[in-house]
């Protein structure tokens, strides 16, 4: 990983400075917030669903550039997706960031999250990395309450 850091460093900046899909959907289904105490990260979800699929999904809010980035680029995988397919999503990038800095990550189920695993070397980082995809999946749990963090 460590000759990668430089792109993945990049990839992060870019979508922090021009993240995807951050932005209100008028007409959402669903929405909920989230909090991330320790680094002062708040954000919504807005989701539109179409039955068990992820018509459209967005965010707003602020936040430090790893969160701000995780935001833009799940929103931008979770288009389309089913339930099913986002929760196992989450799976796979929690465990990445969750693991121990040299376990192996399998690249080909995570694509561009893999930019992501840097994370893993420094804990406190990691809730920043994960606050959308916990509020996401209080989302399609239709929760209303704000998850946190902490």
């Amino acid at each position: 990983m460590e000759s990668n850091r430089p792109l993945y460093e990049q990839v992060i900046l870019e979508h922090n400075k021009s993240p995807r899909n951050f932005r209100t959907i008028p007409d959402a289904t669903q929405k909920v917030n989230g909090y991330n105490p320790l680094c002062g990260d708040q954000l919504t979800i807005y989701a539109k669903m179409d039955g068990d699929r992820i018509d459209d999904i967005s965010f707003q809010g602020c936040g430090c550039a790893i969160s701000k980035s995780s935001a833009s680029l799940m929103t931008t995988l979770l288009k389309g997706k089913t339930r099913k397919e986002a929760e196992e999503l989450f799976v796979k990038f929690h465990t990445m960031v969750t693991s121990a800095p040299d376990a192996p990550v399998d690249k080909g189920d995570l694509g561009k999250l893999m930019v992501f695993s840097g994370v893993r070397e420094f804990p406190v980082r990691i809730k920043c990395a994960t606050l959308a995809w916990h509020t996401m999946l209080s989302l399609l749990d239709k929760k209303t309450e704000p998850v946190s963090t902490e």
